[in-house]
């Protein structure tokens, strides 16, 4: 049986992401921050795992749960948006290191103790960035914390497939679109469903040439 680990599974993205995955028979293995969220990723039919990516003793947990086992596709999707603003001002300290902690520094976290778990199968390891993170295709200031978090991500992300790529782990990030969560709002352009489809579909195809690049959920490869 094919297996999936959603870091960030409890809500949006990665809770649609657990849905699909279940609904195709993977073995699926979900973090959520709170009992209540246990519950939600048990009631679907997944594993639920105890992590808050912004704890630094948060993923010894995890390396328990997988030390000796193997994992065919990673997600991390855990994130948050933070303060938006209009023009490139410094947000508030607490407001900063909460996007950097969740977005970039869960990243440099969970690498370590997921990569070897995907080695072992010459899994996936998909990152949830945004073409907001994108600097080659940046047309806009908005949202510069965000921006920046998801710019280090992709950093993190490429650097990481330097280092696993040869040992036989596709990293890989992906603009999932504008999509219809508490996060995008109502005014977005597509249905979680339509995007974790996308997103999945790519991951499925996935060679060893994928790795260390930055795609959209249809498959297009965006720029850096």
């Amino acid at each position: 049986m094919k297996s999936v680990l959603i870091i960030g599974a409890s809500r949006g993205l990665g809770l649609e992401f657990v849905r699909q995955y279940r609904r195709d028979g993977w073995l699926t293995l979900g973090t959520c921050r709170s009992p209540e969220q246990d519950a939600l990723l048990t009631s679907v039919g997944a594993t639920a795992l105890r992590l808050d990516v912004a704890d630094e003793n948060g993923f010894a947990n995890l390396a328990k749960a997988l030390d000796g086992n193997s994992i065919d596709v990673c997600i991390y999707n855990a994130g948050v948006s933070g303060t938006r603003s209009a023009n490139v001002v410094a947000p508030e300290a607490e407001d900063f290191d909460a996007v950097m902690h969740a977005n970039v520094l869960g990243a440099l976290r969970a690498i370590p103790v997921v990569a070897p778990a995907l080695a072992r199968a010459n899994g996936t390891f998909a990152f949830i960035s945004s073409r907001m993170g994108s600097i080659g295709l940046m047309s806009g200031s908005g949202s510069i914390t965000y921006r920046a978090s998801k710019a280090a991500l992709n950093a993190v992300v490429k650097a990481a497939s330097l280092e696993w790529g040869p040992k036989g782990v596709t990293c890989m990030t992906f603009h999932p679109g504008w999509v219809k969560t508490d996060m995008g709002g109502a005014e977005a352009d597509i249905e979680p469903a339509v995007s974790i489809a996308g997103v999945r579909k790519v991951i499925a195809n996935a060679t060893p040439e994928s790795n260390g690049r930055f795609f959209d959920y249809t498959g297009k490869e965006l720029a850096w």
